[in-house]
């Protein structure tokens, strides 16, 4: 089997390495290839990924390129974890919301739909690649954000072969089986929403219901990231929230963190990588093309425990204290790879089991389209994944998906065809933007900021 994955000079592309490579032998994983256009985070974050992989298995075959085609070419699946301007743009973004008094968050965020403006002609190129050069019958699973947005589009354009990954509700599982001192994976779920925009209805341990109890559990609210939530709300929602719900339920108190914070996330996540970078390169990249592993290591630990601790601490106000590190031979908790990896798992089986992805509705929840793409629990059988049927949901839990989705409709024909009518209408609906003369302002702004990258709009 061959695995590419598209933005392999990643940050977080020593997490990638370690979840394939670790389960390489099991799925049949003969070659690696991690493609990106930035030849210079290629040959650091790259050449990181490839000695971890090395290091953990070392007769699979672990390619680094910047040739999309070499990457896809006979590719049994591919990952598309991309960012279209890099971090510069990401800061941009959310600049030009915050600057309206609106939510810049990068996914759920009016910046989402400029992301999804940048992400999916660059997507639908590399889907273009797949079809032509892949093998027949290859899946892309994309983790690109804001991944709804980016599902939904990409679906519309007639890429049934794509599937919309996240690691948010599998991590969310993962803290409740510490929580409980349980096994990994001892915890599973039926959820139903969108991406970023979900609700567990049932969490069971072992094959017992604990939903209950863990909305009850004062632990819960202190050890998982159930932190950004009050009891209340959960048990009035009778559901688990996705963490990112917090911008919709508590969105005043994030805009007001976000803009009396020092720092965006972006600009966090900006610098961070900024002086990672540079640090990585003076001390762990030598001169003469010599690479000192161990110390690259360290000082990846350094920064990325920064990047990790003070995830949605401007927004919410509550700062992670973990000390974070990197060990290459723990077993892998799986991340957005896992995912993945745990759909080809199944297909190599040759049986069934279920997971969480991001697929068309079909008849999934009531009051939805067939075509609208969802994120909720689905049965993985013969190589397709088959949503599990939630019927008619609780009604405010609904009307709050139900609005998203609209924008979500509404922001993949905007980008389809190129118009500035739909993008305003999508916003205008977005529950956190909700204005149209809001709306006009920031579709003009992102249509200046993206014109290098789009084109013009009609």
């Amino acid at each position: 089997m061959k695995l590419a994955v598209i933005g392999g000079g990643g940050v977080r592309s020593m997490f990638l390495a370690k979840s394939i490579a670790q389960k390489a032998k099991a799925l049949g994983i003969e070659e690696l290839v991690f493609m990106d256009n930035n030849p210079k985070k290629l040959g650091i974050y790259g050449e990181m990924a490839k000695a971890v992989a090395e290091k953990l298995e070392p007769g699979m075959k672990f390619v680094l390129t910047t040739d999309p085609v070499e990457a896809v070419r006979e590719a049994d699946y591919v990952i598309t974890t991309i960012r279209v301007g890099e971090d510069r743009m990401r800061v941009r973004d959310e600049r030009i919301a915050l600057g309206k008094g609106v939510l810049g968050q990068e996914t759920t965020g009016a910046a989402g739909l400029s992301f999804a403006m940048r992400s999916v002609p660059a997507l639908a190129e590399y889907c273009e690649l797949v079809k032509k050069y892949a093998l027949p019958g290859a899946k892309v699973f994309n983790f690109t954000n804001p991944a709804g947005v980016v599902s939904q589009t990409l679906r519309d354009m007639g890429y049934d072969f794509t599937y919309g990954i996240c690691d948010a509700p599998s991590g969310m599982l993962a803290s409740f089986e510490k929580l409980y001192g349980a096994p990994e994976g001892s915890a599973e779920g039926e959820l139903y929403g969108l991406n970023h925009l979900s609700y567990f209805s049932s969490v069971t341990m072992n094959g017992r219901e604990v939903l209950g109890e863990i909305i009850e559990n004062d632990r819960a609210y202190t050890e998982t990231d159930l932190r950004y939530f009050d009891k209340s709300l959960l048990r009035e929602r009778n559901a688990i929230l996705n963490e990112y719900l917090y911008y919709f339920y508590y969105r005043e108190k994030a805009v007001a963190n976000i803009l009396a914070a020092p720092q965006t996330r972006g600009e966090q996540i900006a610098y961070i990588n900024e002086k990672m970078t540079a640090e990585l390169e003076s001390e762990a990249f030598g001169p003469s093309g010599g690479f000192d592993f161990d110390r690259a290591l360290a000082v990846f630990e350094h920064w990325y425990g920064e990047r990790e601790n003070n995830y949605m601490a401007a927004e919410s106000g509550v700062k992670r204290q973990n000390k974070w590190s990197f060990d290459i031979y723990s077993p892998d908790a799986g991340g957005y790879a896992g995912v993945a990896l745990r759909f080809m798992e199944i297909a190599r089986g040759g049986g069934s089991g279920k997971m969480i992805l991001c697929v068309p509705n079909n008849g999934a929840i009531e009051g939805l389209l067939d075509t609208d793409v969802v994120e909720v629990t689905c049965d993985v059988r013969d190589g397709e994944a088959y949503p599990h049927r939630f019927g008619r949901v609780d009604e405010q839990n609904l009307e709050l998906i139900r609005r998203v989705k609209i924008y979500e409709r509404l922001a993949s024909e905007a980008i389809r065809t190129k118009s500035r009518r739909r993008a305003v209408e999508a916003l205008t609906l977005h529950p956190l933007v909700a204005s149209y003369s809001l709306a006009n302002g920031l579709i003009d702004e992102y249509l200046e900021l993206n014109k290098d990258y789009t084109g013009d709009w009609e």
